[in-house]
């Protein structure tokens, strides 16, 4: 089991925190996606905690319990800010303990940005699950205009995105349509942009990530598509890639059907890398 609490960041950023019962073996900073929060998570850390990991994870500004305008992260170097603060706190509650960055989706963009610019001297690895590092949502014309956009109109929604493809599991999609902390409106102006811009310079940062990195995909994503993975995998400079696809799987790996294989896997990597 894992004890859950709660906590601010310095910019009044939501953070939750689950620490294992026994002995805390390592510790994940676990970074969100777009449109939801960390407390999707719940399952997710109670895994690691069983492994003796403590999870934390902060609300992205915009998100969740975090303030700021629903769907709208700001700026992608504030966001990368909150892990950052994150990460040095979980350090510092946990000196000695080997920290991990396991980012989903726009958090795996996040955790990608993170990573490759001036991380924490702590974080040992990297889990990257269907990371957002493909432009295929957005058309040309949509692309173009997403600077400009985010900039004068930044609440403007300008992508939709399917709900039902997050999950085969019908419960697990009804309970993300139900859930007031996420946002079922398009995907803002301003956080396109951002989004946009940090994929479009990420092929040179990538070469600055050397630590280990195991990155995982649904084959059936069709929210990014497992090219994204693909990219990231080929594109580090990290003498230790593993990449695992998992046929018919949708978004989320770890909330499908088959979400207990995909985390007894991550498990397994974080234990051989701690």
């Amino acid at each position: 089991m894992a004890t859950h609490t709660d906590g601010h960041l310095s910019t009044g950023q939501y953070r939750h925190t689950w620490t294992p019962d026994g002995e805390v073996t390592g510790v994940v900073v676990l970074v969100h996606g777009l449109h939801e929060h960390a407390g999707r998570y719940g399952h997710v850390a109670e895994r690691l905690g069983r492994a003796g990991y403590a999870t934390w994870a902060p609300d992205h500004p915009g998100h969740g319990r975090s303030p700021g305008s629903r769907g709208n992260i700001g700026s992608l170097a504030a966001t990368v800010a909150g892990v950052d603060e994150t990460a040095q706190s979980a350090a510092a509650a946990h000196p000695g303990v080997p920290l991990f960055v396991y980012g989903h989706s726009m958090g795996g963009l996040v955790a990608a940005q993170y990573l490759t610019g001036t991380p924490s001297v702590t974080v040992r690895g990297a889990v990257l699950s269907a990371p957002a590092l493909d432009l295929s949502s957005a058309n040309r014309v949509q692309q173009l205009a997403a600077p400009l956009l985010g900039k004068l109109l930044p609440d403007l929604g300008v992508l939709e995105l399917d709900a039902d493809a997050v999950s085969r599991d019908p419960a697990v999609v009804a309970a993300y349509r139900a859930d007031p902390l996420n946002r079922m409106g398009k995907v803002r102006a301003r956080t396109g942009a951002e989004m946009i811009t940090a994929v479009a310079a990420m092929p040179a940062r990538l070469r600055r990530l050397t630590l280990p990195v195991l990155v995982v995909h649904g084959g059936a994503d069709r929210l990014v598509p497992p090219a994204a993975s693909e990219f990231v995998a080929t594109g580090t400079s990290s003498s230790d890639v593993t990449h695992t696809v998992y046929p018919g799987l949708f978004h989320e790996p770890h909330n499908e059907p088959e979400q207990e294989q995909v985390l007894d896997d991550v498990v397994g990597w974080l234990d051989a890398h701690r």
